[in-house]
Formats: structure tokens, C-alpha cells, sequence
């Protein structure tokens, strides 16, 4: 009986403690759950949205301070509007053909078809200067166009049903001023024979003219020397050194006089003057005479 009561007292003991270790255990894995903020979901059910942090109160270190605020997507620049640049308007009058400065065949067949009608009082010269300019102008004022001075396509088109083609006399006429008789120097050999008084040049091989062509000389200061020379230099594209303008188909005779072509002399005629050289405003012409004449040939410039 004896032994029976302790060993009912030993398994007592021993059913307690496995009571308390149990309980234990429930405790430790409660205190786990709870802290590792696990919750089970159902399958398929979408997942909670995460609690809001928690907001400092007046015990924390820092001031109590609002949630910060989800940053609002500023608008976007509206685009800058292109404002379309106004088209320029059309001129009525058409497409410039040829301007002041323009040179070349057609600004010949121009000056000689003007010539027909009085508007033009000289023989063509193919460069468009002044005196063109002028011409068109007195042209556009009588038949009711702007004064442009420009040969714009309705004034040529008003120009071509008013004249006829110009033949090649009136598109290269020997010369607009009747050339004297050459004086007597010029009547042998091959001579530039060269008038004041009849302001031409005359181009003679053995007595005979072979070309002619206007010419202008210099003023009362720097006068055109005259006498008789030889060509001693050709310079095909010179440029002045003194006055720095150029002398194309410079053919030097005396220091530095020279004949040439002057631009100048075909845009304004004879209301300029030249420093001393022969200037011929006819460029085809003197392209012509440079071709042909040779340094050693005789020039006479007589009054």
C-alpha cells in the first residue's frame, strides 16, 4: 500500500510538470504568431492594404508632423500654337528676267527691241546699266506697269508683241556715232585708229577697216594722251593698281593707258569720263579686238 501511494504521488508529479511544459510551449508559439504580423488569406482573396503609418505624437523626440502628402503630377506645358508666316504675295508683273547689272545676249536683244520703239537711244551694248534701266521704266510708264526697271516677264511679253526680232545689224551696229575718215597714220600696217572728235575706234589692217566700235576717253584732268604708240602689253583680266577697278581686255599702249572695256562706260555712256585710257563699252566688240591684236601693233589717237 505503501509503494502503491508514492508511485500514484511519483506519476502526479510527473503529469503536472508535462502540464506546465505544455503550457509553456502554447505561450512561446502564441507570442510568435503575433509578432510576426502573419495572417493567413484565403486563396484568390486579394491582399489587404497595408496599415497607415503611425503618426509621431507630442511625447515622440521629433514634432508631431502630418503624413506626407502623395506628390500631384504637375500639367503638362501646353505645346507653343506655330503661327504660320503669311505667304508672300505673287508679283503681278512676274518673274524678274533681267536687272540692273544683268549682261549677256539677251540684254542686247532687250536694248535693240527698245531701240525699235524710241526708248533706247543707243546701240546695244548687252549690259544692263542706267541707261537700260531708264529705258525699261520710260517702257512700264507707257504701258500703264510699274516702274520697276526691271525686265520682269509681262514687260518682256508686252516688249516681244510690240517689236519685231532684231536683226544682227541692230543687235552689233558698227558703232552708234559715224566714224570720220581715219587719219592718214592709220592707212598702213595694223593700227587702232582712235578719234576724239568722233569718239570711235577703228580697227585697220592696210587701210581697211575691219571693225568699229564706241570709245570714250579721259576727263580735262586726266586727259588721253595722244600721238602715235604700239601695243606693248596685254593683260586679259587686269585690275588697276592705282584705282583699283578692273580693265578686262587691257591692251596698254602709253605708261598706263590702255585700251579696255569698262563696264562703267556701258552702264552710264558718256557721262563719265575714264582716268586717261580708251574705254569701249561694247564687250563682245573688244573681246574680239583683243583676240586679234598683237603686241608691236601701231595706235594713233589723234583729235
Amino acid at each position: 500500500m505503501g509503494s502503491t501511494t508514492a508511485s500514484t504521488s511519483r506519476n502526479a508529479k510527473r503529469n503536472a510538470k508535462r502540464a506546465r511544459a505544455g503550457a509553456s510551449v502554447l505561450a512561446v508559439l502564441t507570442v510568435a504568431a503575433a509578432t510576426a504580423g502573419c495572417k493567413a488569406q484565403a486563396a484568390g482573396s486579394a491582399p489587404e492594404a497595408p496599415s497607415a503609418p503611425p503618426r509621431a505624437t507630442a511625447t515622440d523626440d521629433n514634432k508631431p508632423t502630418a503624413p506626407p502628402s502623395s506628390p500631384t503630377a504637375s500639367p503638362s506645358p501646353t505645346p507653343p500654337t506655330a503661327t504660320a508666316s503669311p505667304t508672300p504675295k505673287p508679283d503681278p508683273q512676274g518673274t524678274t528676267l533681267m536687272a540692273s547689272g544683268s549682261q549677256g545676249e539677251q540684254v542686247r536683244e532687250l536694248q535693240a527691241r527698245l531701240r525699235q520703239i524710241g526708248h533706247f537711244d543707243r546701240s546695244p551694248t548687252g549690259y544692263y546699266g542706267t541707261v537700260t534701266v531708264a529705258a525699261v521704266q520710260s517702257f512700264q510708264g507707257k504701258r500703264g506697269l510699274t516702274r520697276t526697271g526691271k525686265a520682269d516677264t509681262l514687260t518682256w511679253q508686252k516688249l516681244l508683241g510690240m517689236t519685231h526680232e532684231p536683226t544682227a545689224a541692230e543687235l552689233n551696229p558698227p558703232t552708234t556715232r559715224p566714224v570720220t575718215k581715219p587719219d592718214k597714220r592709220c592707212m598702213t600696217g595694223r593700227v587702232l585708229c582712235i578719234s576724239k572728235n568722233s569718239r570711235t575706234l577703228s580697227w585697220m589692217i592696210d587701210g581697211r577697216v575691219v571693225s568699229s566700235m564706241d570709245v570714250r576717253f579721259g576727263s580735262q584732268y586726266t586727259p588721253t594722251r595722244e600721238g602715235t604708240f604700239s601695243v606693248y602689253w596685254k593683260s586679259r583680266h587686269h585690275v588697276s593698281s592705282i584705282y583699283h577697278t578692273a580693265m578686262p581686255y587691257a591692251m596698254f599702249f602709253s605708261g598706263g593707258q590702255a585700251v579696255h572695256y569698262s563696264s562703267d562706260f556701258a552702264a552710264r555712256g558718256y557721262n563719265g569720263a575714264s582716268h586717261g585710257c580708251v574705254n569701249v563699252r561694247d564687250e563682245g566688240k573688244i573681246a574680239s579686238l583683243f583676240a586679234q591684236v598683237k603686241n608691236g601693233d601701231k595706235v594713233v589717237v589723234y583729235g
